[in-house]
């Protein structure tokens, strides 16, 4: 009992300290806009012209656009998003803090597809999303983003399709809790290392992070280890 509740605390613990750094943040950003006459500044993502700037370059969409050719069924697709949120989530990457937030395609009548667990103001009902890839990427909302290949055979990428499917019909909301013990709410990387260990029948294909008796998976789990290859990394002008 007494190993349990030390989990328990130090899961709680980090939710609470994940909460208390939004708030501040958020507090920050609200003085800074005040200070700066309400430019639309919010954290490190510029103005709004600065979004709109890199949604139009010519290179950053011609990257989307080249990205969605080469995504496979079974690709782990991966991004840096602009907001707090992301920040904050990119923390809890022990080995690399590139990526806040992550997900898996499924090529459906020749376009992909990335399924993936998201909350927040974005996706307001938490349920598992099916979007465009050049939607995923989107410049606007993102910083940069990346593409790894998993080495599994066909018959894997099937079952891996098949999991995604069933998830997504399921509704799978987001696991606003991180616990890697509960299936009926997922949160995004756990989403993606659940799919790939159930697919492969490897329950050590990827392996979580333990720190401190708490276990959970970051973004840097799913694509740095030994049956993942980056094939494409990308930062908008």
């Amino acid at each position: 009992m007494t190993y349990l509740s030390g989990r328990n605390m130090y899961r709680s613990l980090l939710i609470i300290s994940l909460v208390i750094l939004l708030i501040f943040s958020f507090v920050t950003i609200a003085y800074l806009c005040h200070w700066t006459g309400g430019t639309k500044k919010m954290a490190n993502q510029g103005t709004i012209d600065d979004r709109t700037s890199r949604n139009n370059d010519p290179w950053n969409k011609h990257a989307v656009d080249t990205a969605a050719t080469i995504l496979q069924t079974g690709d782990l697709v991966l991004r840096d998003g602009i907001d707090v949120t992301s920040d904050l989530l990119r923390q809890m990457n022990q080995t690399d803090k590139t990526y806040s937030h992550c997900g898996l395609v499924v090529v459906e009548n020749g376009y992909p597809f990335v399924y993936h667990s998201i909350g927040g103001e974005d996706n307001p009902d938490a349920r598992m999303r099916r979007d465009s890839a050049s939607f995923f990427f989107s410049p606007y909302n993102n910083f940069r983003f990346g593409i790894a290949r998993y080495a599994i055979s066909d018959a894997v990428k099937e079952r891996v399709k098949k999991i995604i499917w069933t998830s997504y019909k399921q509704h799978i909301r987001f696991d606003m809790d991180f616990d890697l013990k509960t299936d009926d709410k997922l949160y995004c990387a756990e989403f993606v290392y659940k799919t790939m260990n159930k697919a492969t029948g490897d329950n050590q294909f990827i392996l979580p992070t333990k720190v401190m008796g708490y276990t959970f998976v970051g973004t840097d789990n799913l694509f740095v280890n030994p049956h993942t290859r980056m094939i494409w990394q990308v930062k908008f002008k």
